[in-house]
């Protein structure tokens, strides 16, 4: 029980700010929005995996990632290739040149499905690759940098240049990703209808689940032995070197799980929306993760939470009210919580909310004791009386 408790829940303040998050999810949000709004949390929540990702990576580990759309993007593109692959059935393609291949291959003049696509017909296949497939090229990624001690503001610099490099591939092969407009027309889940209203609200609830769970285990990871070493290897990394520990292995260990992260959130964002685009891989959704985490706490696995819901909710109601200067608004948003809140909401939480709460609970033990001391004198007239 104290394992649960202290490892998994972080403790009292853990358990708490945990039990707060889930009843706003779980029963607060799907009880006063519409399908419409609730649609648009659940696509919320998914970059929210991407933001406890750089809790991890950025937040304990001290390494920014600028590039962890690439990661959301592959687990999203490997789900709608095995959805796009049901939907393209040789009975709904038969009017193409070539039945049973996706449309917009059949556009691009192939007549057959490319290799790589044909694993994608199985389901367990997909889900399996859906965490492998962006490990192993997080793997690759960091063994290529942290091995050669390259860190920084440079690692940041370089995973962005690898954002922008794969959105190009993916606009550039337009007959096997779909181009530009990405894999769309998804419309079945192992014959499951999830364009209906009931395969929403189902949808929502498996993600908020899994997200939970990834909360879970990664509480687990910091505050584990390597959760310290973590937190050392951040604040005196030449320090932990010395001590004899492999510090280029731990870094590439934490950014591969941070992409295996990111990687379940792209693939729940493409059941929840229905496509995939590399509108969702490049540098401005890579940036808006980081801004996601910061301004939720970049210490905070709960915070990174908050920070999404209420970074995305300002940008649906800036861009609906301001279309033209919603993105200088969310930079001087993300300008002013590093200057102003280093530690985002949860260090705004940590510094004013506890007072505050500590206030309050002083407040209603002193109206406590005042109750006490007055029915005690009411008592003791009564007995005078009698």
């Amino acid at each position: 029980m104290n394992f649960v408790y202290d490892r998994l829940l972080g403790g009292k303040n853990g358990a708490i700010g945990f039990a707060v998050l889930a009843v706003l999810i779980l029963v607060i949000l799907p009880l006063g929005l519409d399908l419409f709004r609730l649609n648009l949390v659940g696509k919320y929540l998914t970059y929210a995996f991407a933001a406890v990702s750089l809790v991890l990576l950025w937040g304990y580990g001290g390494v920014l990632s600028l590039g962890q759309g690439v990661f959301f993007g592959l687990g999203g593109y490997c789900m709608a290739m095995f959805l796009k692959l049901e939907a393209s059935d040789p009975e709904s393609t038969k009017i193409q040149s070539t039945p049973g291949i996706p449309d917009f291959m059949d556009w691009n003049q192939l007549t057959e499905l490319p290799w790589f696509w044909a694993p994608f017909d199985s389901f367990g296949f997909t889900m399996l690759a859906v965490i492998v497939i962006p490990t192993i090229f997080a793997f690759i990624i960091g063994y290529s940098m942290f091995k050669r001690r390259v860190g920084g503001v440079y690692f940041a610099i370089i995973t962005q240049a690898i954002a922008l490099i794969m959105t190009v591939l993916i606009v550039g092969q337009q007959g096997y990703t779909g181009g530009i407009n990405g894999i769309t027309d998804l419309k079945t889940l192992n014959g499951w209808d999830i364009r209906d209203d009931s395969s929403k609200y189902i949808l929502y609830f498996i993600n908020a689940f899994m997200l939970f769970g990834v909360i879970i285990i990664s509480r687990y990871i910091l505050t584990s032995k390597f959760g310290r070493l973590l937190l050392a290897m951040r604040d005196k990394e030449d320090r932990v070197r010395f001590s004899g520990y492999d510090v280029a292995s731990f870094k590439i260990f934490i950014f591969c799980i941070s992409a295996a992260i990111s990687a379940l959130g792209g693939a729940m964002f493409t059941l929840q929306v229905g496509f995939m685009s590399p509108s969702f891989v490049g540098i401005v959704p890579s940036i808006e993760m980081v801004i996601f985490a910061a301004v939720g706490g970049r210490m905070s696995l709960i915070g990174a939470v908050y920070g999404t819901l209420l970074v995305n909710y300002g940008k649906s109601a800036f861009s609906e009210s301001f279309p033209e200067l919603w993105l200088f608004l969310m930079g001087g948003l993300f300008i002013a919580v590093v200057m102003f809140f280093p530690n985002g909401l949860a260090g705004i939480w940590e510094k004013h909310g506890k007072k505050w709460l500590g206030c309050i609970q002083k407040m209603q033990c002193v109206n406590a004791v005042k109750v006490m001391i007055v029915n005690k004198r009411a008592s003791r007239l009564e007995t005078v009386k009698e």
